[in-house]
């Protein structure tokens, strides 16, 4: 039976959701991304960027900005984990490549997470384990409609409700479920659309750039 795998990364690990062709699913966290990623899966997907610039945005980022907006965070770098600190990193990038090409402070919180993936994924891994982006998903499954943020309750229940409607009925009891996990909601809920998108997903932003390790660039929903 095919498991479809999708995670995210919280303050602890990441959190991985995963769902069969026959609609049994279940959700499962670690500290480390190997020991998810040595579950059985027939495709996975991944909530942080896969392949990473020495310079300058990724197209697919751009191109993700403009359906989701400011949801998707520019500006994933390969020394992005060289600096200090961030004002370090925007000191750098604001000189050698110009204004507005800093990094904010979402994606410099994150930066630990990119670089465990990076170091992870290989081009022949990508095979399997491909880049997501959970609004892109959203905007997929809600046929284009514009949900409310995902930070309020009316906007968390429309995307459980998508998620329901894909698979995951057991959604809304797991998320009374993981006190004390560290995992937060959003982190729970966008694995689960990670994971819808490994098994349902056929469209893609990008693809059409390839970093110095050969990694595509694309985000797929």
């Amino acid at each position: 039976m095919a498991h479809y795998l999708g995670l995210d990364g919280f303050r602890g690990g990441w959190v991985a959701a995963f769902i069969d062709d026959d609609g049994r699913h279940g959700f499962d966290y670690s500290p480390h991304l190997g020991r998810l990623l040595s579950m059985p899966y027939e495709r996975a997907m991944i909530d942080m960027p896969i392949g990473l610039k020495t310079s300058g945005h990724r197209n697919c980022d751009l191109a993700a900005r403009e359906l989701v907006g400011a949801s998707v965070f520019l500006g994933a770098r390969r020394n992005m984990c060289e600096f200090p600190d961030q004002r370090s990193a925007n000191r750098y990038y604001w000189q050698h490549e110009g204004p507005g090409t800093g990094v904010s402070c979402q994606l410099w919180n994150i930066r630990d997470k990119i670089r465990e993936v990076n170091a992870f994924i290989t081009p022949e891994a990508q095979a399997m384990i491909g880049e997501a982006h959970p609004e892109l998903i959203f905007r997929n499954l809600a046929g284009g409609a514009r949900l409310d943020g995902k930070k309020s309750a009316r906007g968390r229940d429309q995307r459980v409700r998508l998620l329901e409607g894909r698979g995951f009925v057991r959604l809304a009891k797991w998320l009374t479920h993981r006190f004390g996990t560290g995992i937060g909601c959003d982190d729970l809920i966008d694995a689960c659309a990670c994971a819808v998108a490994a098994r349902d997903s056929t469209a893609r932003l990008g693809g059409d750039e390839t970093d110095p390790r050969g990694l595509r660039m694309e985000i797929n929903y």
